[in-house]
């Protein structure tokens, strides 16, 4: 199964998290996360004209915050999540 259309990823909908390294506040992390979140994370840094490192770096700051904090792959999933529109 792919998805596809002007504002979705094309590609398999279910594939297995990709682990890719970013720096955040000075230090290098390893995050993984699915296809899908990681081209949903590249448009939402581009909508915000952020690179996306400011962006991780901007969601991991939120995630602090939260009592208990999540790990950073979950608080960027929740984050994307929670920017969608309702769909009805």
């Amino acid at each position: 199964m792919t998805t596809g259309g002007p504002d979705l990823p094309s590609g398999p909908l279910f594939a297995p998290p990709i682990k890719r390294s970013v720096t955040i506040a000075g230090h290098q992390t390893a995050i993984s996360l699915e296809p899908i979140f990681w081209d949903a994370l590249r448009r939402a840094a581009l909508e915000e004209a952020l690179p996306l490192n400011a962006m991780i770096a901007r969601i991991d700051v939120a995630r602090l915050a939260a009592d208990p904090a999540p790990n950073l792959a979950s608080a960027i999933r929740c984050w994307l999540f929670d920017r969608m529109p309702l769909r009805q």
